[in-house]
């Protein structure tokens, strides 16, 4: 059966279609795919996956054309940055009326 196994920095993105045996996991077809070779900074004991967004576990057996992902840790906690940005918004608008 056929799946991808995609993963994305800024600049470069990688979406490798491979041939598997029905049974195969998430992380066999990581492997399998050499998607580790290409990005070093891989960590599967620590980097989440998933499978169309979604997340999943690496013993998750995969089926014909599931699209596996990797997902990078985030360098900022997205509530955060949008709370910021609010306060940041609320600031201007004050300037505005002055």
């Amino acid at each position: 059966m056929i799946v991808e196994v995609a993963y994305a920095l800024a600049e470069k993105q990688s979406l490798i279609s491979i041939e598997v045996e029905k049974g195969t996991t998430l992380k066999e077809a990581v492997e399998a795919s050499g998607i580790l070779d290409t990005f070093e900074e891989i960590d599967l004991s620590k980097d989440r996956v998933g499978i169309f967004s979604k997340f999943a576990t690496l013993e998750t057996v995969l089926r014909e054309k599931d699209r596996v992902e990797i997902y990078r840790p985030l360098i900022a906690d997205p509530k955060q940055v949008r709370k910021e940005r609010a306060a940041l918004g609320k600031a201007m608008q004050g300037n505005k009326k002055a």
